[in-house]
Parts: structure tokens; C-alpha cells; sequence
């Protein structure tokens, strides 16, 4: 007799380093804890599963569907896969999924398909409704077009942070287009401004998702739209926005010269309100830190400070991750200062990742910036290894390594194989806690990729 199939459920806790029982039981009760603030009731909090449980799940002995309470959690731990694919080989259809009570077919059994990435099924509607409400207005744009288009784009705002990248790009690659298509009729000159603007905040979007997906080039010719689109619209916020992704871009693709070119000639353009200024000023200074241009860095540093306080109105782009809020400042700050080395670096690097992390920290588990987060988290084991502080470093690495098996980025993967290398050259690397971190750290990325949508990612 042929073994069976492994499971969705088995190759996923494999992926994210969960095998083991007490790993994932943290995992799990992490997720009932975020599900309880979330959605309630709050009993959910102290919910658990026995050790045999899991290790049933873990062998694929299951047999149909856990019991209600722990398929929440499962949902919420392992989302967006449903928990209905869980428990069958990958591709595989789930008879629950399949069909709902009297044979109709389950809302979603084709569209919660985690291998394609396709929208889900109510989104889907959302999306169709919108599209209707296009044709109702009378006109090639009304007020509920454009009230409906800002409504999405602020709704990718915010949730971009925490959603994976790859599922979220072909949302906003359709809105995208919608708005592209709108341009391109007939309405007002003061509606053409709103679309442009629109247009290239998507634009804007799409680039910083190509580069959290590693695509640099399509980074860059996305960037180019948004900034074209930000030329035609008349909107220094979002030109100023733009010029500081390309810089961040040419930073992280190791040319921090372009990147302060770019800084500065972001900086030409005032926004009207926000803190699109505050963080050209962040980039441009982790780009001098990398040259090792200590005087221009803390120049620049200081220049952030100045800007953060002065008086101003929060941001009129759609905020969310467009917004450059205070911990995410505080994580530039010891990127700048870890690249410049020295005792005192060392410690102002430890001392604003800290608290950057505490920052992140405090959002709400669904409002978390997970990437940002990840990359503080980062910068502080990196100075925790300066000083030799071996266990300190490493609990932070691992938790990045639970949020990117989830959320990849190739910010965090790059920053991950720095820290690696720097682990391996460290006096302690073969202390046993040491080993054991590089040894998760090359499972981890072995086992890493990143989920690209189908089609030309530009």
C-alpha cells in the first residue's frame, strides 16, 4: 500500500519550522490570543490543543474537520489557505469544500485556491458591485466612482502591512487598470486630477510591491509611472513619496550614492502636508551611514527630527503604508547607525531598534507593519551580536523567521543572510546556541521564496 499523500497542513508547519509540538503550540495559542482581541469572545484567548492533537495532525491521521473553535484558529493562523485544505493534499478537493449542505457547491471552493492566488470570491463581488456602480453614475466618472476608488485604494493602505505580498498585487493591479481605463474617458478636468492622483498612489503601490517581491527593475518602472502620474495630478506628496521608494530601492540594490541623489531630488518637492519629507530624510541618512559619511548621516538624522516636530496635518495621500510614522523613523535611525560603526553607533542602534520594536509592538495584531517590524527586529539582534549578547540576538531572529515564513519579503530575506554572515564571523559562532541559530537560519532560507502573481509582474 502506497503512503498517503502529505497534507497542506503537513508541508506548511514543515515550510515554517513548526514541527515541532511545543513550536507550533505557541504559534497556535498566539493565533487564539490575536483572534480573541480581534473578534471575540474573549475565552478564545486561553484556547489550546493537546500535544497528541497535533502530532495526529502532523501524521495526516486526521479524519474530517477539527471542532469548530479550533478551525478559527486554524483559519487565522494559516490565513488566507482555508482550513477546508488543510487536511487534503495540496490541489486536492476537499469534500467540505467542495459542497455545502443539499450538493450546491461551498462559497469560495475555487477561489480560496492559495496556489493561483486568485482574489477570494468576496472580494470578487465587492469588486463586480463597483463595477456596476461605474455604470449607474451616468457618466465615465460621478462622485461614487471616485468615492468607491478612494475607498479601495485606502483599504490596500492599511491592510498592506499585514497581508501577504503576492495575493494582494493582483488586487491592486486590477484596481490599477480601473483607474488607467477612467483616464482614458471623458469627465471633468478636477475629476482627471483625482484620477491621476489615484492612478499613481496604485502605481505607487505596485512598486513597492514588486520590490518587497525582489523585482527591483519592475520596482523601478512602476516607480516611474507613479511618478508621472504625481507630475500630472500637480501633487508634491505623492512626488516626494515616489522619489523616496526609488532612493529606498537603489539602497537596498547597494547603490546608497543614487539613493542620496534620489533623496534630494525628492526633497525638492514640498508636500502639502504629511511625512513624505520626514522620511526622505530617514533614506537619505541610512544611504550616507552605508557610504560611511558619518557627518552627512547624523546630518540628516537631525533633519528628520526637525521635521517631525514641527506642526502638521496628517498625511492627505491615503496613509497607511504611505505614512512614515514615528517607530518606523526609529528603525532608520539605528539602520543609519549600525553601518557606521563604533561602541557608541552600536548602542544608539540598540537603543532605537528597541524601541521601534516596542512601537510596532503596540499596534493591534491586525494593524501590524509585520515587514517593518521584522527589519527592527533585525537591526536589534544585529547590535545585541555586536556586544555579545548571543541569546538576546537570537530571540529576535527567530521571531522574524515566524513572520517572514508568512510574509516573505526580500528585505527581510537579505537582511537575514547578513545577519547569517555575521554570525558565522562571530567569536561565539561555535558556542551550541550559535549553531543552532545557523542552522535555522539556512533551513529557513532554503525554505524561503516569494510568492509572485501570475503574468508580467510590471
Amino acid at each position: 500500500m502506497e503512503p498517503a499523500s502529505p497534507t497542506l497542513f503537513q508541508q506548511l508547519i514543515t515550510q515554517r519550522g513548526w514541527r515541532d509540538p511545543d513550536v507550533f503550540l505557541r504559534r497556535y495559542q498566539e493565533a487564539a490570543r490575536e483572534l480573541a482581541a480581534l473578534e471575540g469572545p474573549r475565552n478564545l484567548a486561553t484556547a489550546t490543543i493537546e500535544r497528541r492533537q497535533f502530532v495526529r495532525w502532523a501524521r495526516g491521521e486526521i479524519k474530517g474537520q477539527p471542532r469548530k473553535e479550533a478551525r478559527r484558529i486554524l483559519a487565522h493562523l494559516f490565513r488566507p489557505v482555508g482550513v477546508d485544505r488543510l487536511f487534503v493534499p495540496p490541489g486536492a478537493a476537499s469534500p467540505a469544500a467542495g459542497r455545502r449542505h443539499g450538493g450546491e457547491p461551498a462559497l469560495g471552493c475555487k477561489e480560496y485556491d492559495g496556489d493561483d492566488m486568485a482574489e477570494d470570491v468576496v472580494m470578487a463581488a465587492a469588486n463586480e458591485s463597483a463595477d456596476f456602480a461605474v455604470k449607474v453614475d451616468g457618466s465615465n466618472v460621478g462622485p461614487a466612482t471616485l468615492d468607491q476608488l478612494e475607498a479601495d485604494i485606502r483599504r490596500m493602505m492599511l491592510t498592506y502591512p499585514h497581508r501577504p505580498v503576492g495575493p494582494l498585487f493582483t488586487e491592486v493591479r486590477r484596481l490599477r487598470n480601473r483607474a488607467f481605463e477612467l483616464i482614458e474617458g471623458r469627465q471633468p478636468p478636477h475629476h482627471t486630477v483625482d484620477l491621476y492622483l489615484a492612478a499613481g498612489t496604485l502605481c505607487g503601490v505596485l512598486a513597492n510591491a514588486s520590490f518587497d517581491l525582489g523585482r527591483y527593475e519592475a520596482a523601478d518602472t512602476q516607480a516611474r509611472t507613479a511618478f508621472l502620474c504625481g507630475e500630472a495630478a500637480g501633487h508634491n506628496g505623492l512626488r516626494a513619496w515616489v522619489r523616496g521608494l526609488q532612493a529606498l530601492i537603489a539602497y537596498w540594490d547597494g547603490r546608497p550614492q543614487d539613493a542620496v541623489r534620489l533623496a534630494d531630488a525628492g526633497a525638492h518637492f514640498v508636500p502639502e502636508r504629511g511625512t513624505a519629507a520626514i522620511r526622505l530624510a530617514a533614506i537619505k541618512a541610512r544611504a550616507h551611514g552605508q557610504l560611511r559619511q558619518t557627518t552627512d548621516a547624523l546630518a540628516a538624522l537631525l533633519t528628520a527630527d526637525r521635521l517631525r516636530d514641527r506642526p502638521r496635518s496628517e498625511d492627505d495621500l491615503p496613509g497607511g503604508m504611505m505614512a512614515f510614522p514615528l517607530e518606523k523613523q526609529l528603525f532608520y535611525v539605528s539602520s543609519a547607525h549600525l553601518w557606521l560603526g563604533g561602541g557608541q553607533n552600536l548602542a544608539e542602534a540598540e537603543r532605537a531598534a528597541a524601541e521601534a520594536v516596542r512601537g510596532f509592538e503596540a499596534a493591534a495584531p491586525g494593524q501590524r507593519r509585520l515587514g517593518e517590524m521584522s527589519l527592527a527586529r533585525l537591526d536589534l539582534a544585529t547590535a545585541r551580536l555586536g556586544r555579545g549578547d548571543l541569546e538576546g540576538a537570537a530571540v529576535q531572529v527567530h521571531e522574524v523567521m515566524v513572520v517572514n515564513s508568512r510574509r516573505g519579503t526580500e528585505s527581510v530575506r537579505k537582511r537575514l543572510a547578513q545577519f547569517a554572515r555575521r554570525l558565522a564571523g562571530h567569536p561565539g559562532a561555535r558556542s551550541p546556541m550559535a549553531v543552532g541559530l545557523q542552522a535555522a537560519l539556512a533551513a529557513h532560507q532554503e525554505g524561503f521564496f516569494l510568492e509572485l502573481p501570475p503574468g508580467d509582474a510590471a
